[in-house]
């Protein structure tokens, strides 16, 4: 179940998690953590399950019904369980978004792929490695 830690940001497990979504350099993280705490459009939930934070999903609405999704993330122990599927898809079922827009790298893309995102190379970032962006469009329900 998504729980929003948006006020819990600090916390020990709440900042671990972020940190495995973000470059890993302590400044990258601490500009992470600081944009959960100073733009309030910006949202972060965790996977909670059995009072365990499981993982990590922030976003920020970018449009009329679009989302951005900002940082995905979940622990190494429950990697390729289906969590950060449940967290993508809880989120949609709970914001109601007709889009859903993310930008990753070589290592994720695939996960947005298996979820039904379509991808766009953008070519190697300043960083050197390449980058996607990843969008996700919302079926309009079939009408009975």
């Amino acid at each position: 179940m998504l729980q929003s830690v948006k006020q819990e940001v600090r916390d020990p497990r709440v900042a671990e998690l972020l940190a495995l979504a973000v470059f890993p350099d302590p400044e990258q993280i601490e500009r992470a953590l600081k944009r959960y705490e100073e733009r309030e459009d910006r949202k972060l939930f965790a996977y909670v399950e059995d009072g365990e934070k499981l993982g990590v999903i922030g976003f920020e609405p970018t449009g009329d019904k679009e989302i951005t999704l900002t940082h995905i993330a979940v622990g190494p122990e429950h990697r390729g369980l289906g969590y950060g599927r449940g967290m993508v898809l809880e989120l949609m079922v709970q914001e109601q978004p007709e889009r859903v827009v993310a930008e990753t790298d070589e290592e994720a893309v695939d996960f947005y792929r298996s979820l039904g995102f379509s991808v766009i190379g953008l070519g190697v970032s300043s960083s050197g490695l390449e980058r996607y962006r990843c969008v996700y469009t919302v079926d309009e329900p079939e009408e009975d």
